[in-house]
């Protein structure tokens, strides 16, 4: 390859990946933790013996990722920006290689356009900014069509090996991805005849990456009803709400969905194959989840970078200066999104909960021998005691109903004293965190825990946060 050549192709994947990881590293620790986050960084920190066996019972589609993310955490710490870095690089690499895509299938304009493109959607910088497998996902599947096409053009050893570990990954970080694979057959037959011998190539190779994920996969589907019991069955209306729910933004969806619809008329085969990456995962998924719980927008997300492809091939139509001008104005209707999500990862918003003013108005208040009391607690996610775990450490007030502690339990939850009565035994002060705005608290509690607190304390003061309600209550007599 020419030296010039070279330059150009590095440019093409080298500059949308450094504008995701800049964007990405923007506020970066601006929101705080929220609840999946708050559980990777549980499963993460324990020990491995402890994190296996967690995945056991629970989150086993996300203990690749767990395990990942407890090594790094060893190297590099457990601060937000340590947490959430890791998808901050994956995320550029998705972009870097979304834009080497569009080279290979169209010519190198198309594939910067995409691959800038894709990086200043605000799902980019929402999943980069996100201690969980997502953005992973986003570069596996990537990563994986790249080398399919690679070893379609070209088949060497190395290439299938590539993509059957590529393969494997995508699947270890998130099992619904590997639905994109009904994608790569409609790339494999457009690409090759019927007695081709590289169908035989493929077929091992998905054989041997679907083997490899087996285990995870059998675990998954065990835990399945227990993880998504809140996942609902979709109609149809909401696959018409499937863009501006993907990108963030529906305004940036919408733009997205054109851009795209005009490109797959461009050029059949790429277009063809490119738009089976997109709709074929989102149909399986739409289609399984009427029988079983599985309709999680953000499992979808690594369909993204294949709709960019479309959309970069019809801006490459463009002249540059007109191409850059569309990008400037997708990247500007954007902007409200991308400020939300450096607010707050929670979705809906409106259900924002600050945990770290809670464990800040603790830690300025507490006393030592204090107790703490949580509501909800097992089974539920809103993770409060996880909260205050990682923001107080050590210095939180004791859990004084915690019977069984997480790691005992081998999940994320702790089990909690049968008696609260006599847990309470000895305790002045309790504070008391309960999801949602209460004007009396200790209503909110169950049966036990409101019995035992009403007989024994007072509530000296309350206060209303974002999303929750902390007090403290004093003994009474």
């Amino acid at each position: 390859m020419p030296p010039a050549t070279r330059v150009r192709s590095g440019v093409v994947w080298a500059v949308p990946a450094l504008l995701t990881a800049a964007i990405g590293a923007t506020g970066l620790g601006d929101a705080q933790l929220w609840r999946d986050e708050l559980a990777a960084w549980s499963g993460a920190s324990r020990p491995v013996g402890d994190l296996l066996r967690m995945v056991g019972n629970i989150d086993a589609v996300s203990g690749a990722y767990y395990l990942f993310l407890h090594y790094w955490i060893a190297l590099f710490g457990d601060s937000v920006i340590a947490l959430r870095a890791p998808s901050v690089l994956a995320m550029a690499a998705a972009a870097g290689f979304t834009a080497a895509l569009g080279a290979r299938l169209y010519d190198a304009r198309a594939g910067l356009l995409a691959g800038l493109l894709f990086a200043v959607l605000p799902s980019t910088s929402r999943y980069a900014q996100e201690a969980r497998s997502y953005a992973f996902v986003s570069c596996f599947a990537v990563l994986a069509t790249l080398l399919l096409v690679a070893a379609l053009h070209r088949p060497t050893r190395l290439r299938w090996l590539g993509y059957t570990a590529a393969v494997a990954l995508l699947g270890l970080m998130n099992l619904v991805a590997l639905t994109l694979l009904a994608g790569h057959l409609v790339l494999v037959a457009l690409s090759l005849g019927g007695r081709d011998r590289r169908w035989w190539h493929w077929a091992v190779t998905v054989a041997v990456a679907g083997l490899l994920v087996a285990p995870l996969a059998l675990l998954g589907l065990g835990q399945q009803s227990q993880q998504l019991n809140w996942v609902g069955t979709p109609a149809p209306g909401e696959l018409l709400a499937l863009p501006g729910a993907l990108t963030q933004a529906a305004a940036v969806g919408g733009m997205l969905l054109g851009l795209a619809a005009v490109g797959l008329g461009l050029r059949a085969r790429p277009g063809i194959a490119l738009a089976a990456c997109v709709l074929a995962p989102v149909v399986l998924v739409f289609a399984a989840a009427q029988l079983t719980p599985l309709w999680v927008v953000r499992y979808l997300v690594f369909t993204l970078p294949f709709a960019c492809l479309l959309a970069g091939a019809a801006l490459a139509g463009l002249r540059l200066t007109y191409a850059l001008l569309v990008l400037a104005v997708l990247a500007v209707l954007g902007v409200p999104a991308q400020a939300a999500l450096r607010r707050t990862h929670e979705w809906p918003r409106s259900a924002a909960i600050d945990y770290a003013a809670a464990a800040g108005a603790v830690a300025a208040g507490q006393r030592p021998g204090d107790g703490i009391v949580y509501s909800p607690r097992t089974g539920s996610w809103p993770m409060l005691d996880l909260a205050m775990e990682y923001h107080l450490r050590d210095d939180r007030p004791r859990d004084v109903l915690a019977a069984t502690g997480r790691r005992e339990r081998a999940d994320l939850w702790v089990g909690e004293c049968p008696r609260p009565a006599e847990c309470l035994a000895g305790v002045e002060r309790v504070w008391l965190l309960v999801r949602g705005d209460h004007d009396d608290p200790v209503a909110a509690l169950a049966d036990g825990k409101r019995d035992a607190l009403r007989a024994g304390y007072r509530v000296e003061r309350s206060r209303q946060l974002p999303g929750l309600t902390l007090a403290l209550l004093v003994r009474t007599g």
